[in-house]
């Protein structure tokens, strides 16, 4: 049976985020490690500012959390649901 009309645009709006590289490349950074903004703006070759807003994305997308240790606010992914994802993107993508 078809789902809600409401949980549609839900999913199609989830689709949405992994619509973007640079975000694409921070949840692949943000695989089996915790990373502050400075971190993983250098491994990903971007700006603090473009990681920052686009973690804005994530996080309401709740794709990833964050946790603050000290000074520093560190970031990962929030669930193996995210990590799936990706592995079923890129093995589709790579058949």
């Amino acid at each position: 049976c078809m789902p809600d009309e409401e949980l549609l645009y839900d999913l199609a709006d989830l689709f949405k985020v992994f619509g973007d590289t640079t975000r694409i490349k921070m949840l692949y950074a943000l695989m089996g490690q915790e990373l502050c903004v400075a971190d993983l703006a250098e491994l990903i070759g971007a700006t603090q500012s473009a990681v920052s807003h686009q973690l804005r994305t994530l996080k309401q997308s709740h794709l990833v959390k964050f946790r603050r240790d000290g000074r520093n606010i560190l970031y990962s992914l929030a669930d193996d649901h995210v990590y799936t994802m990706l592995n079923q993107g890129m093995s589709h993508i790579c058949e």
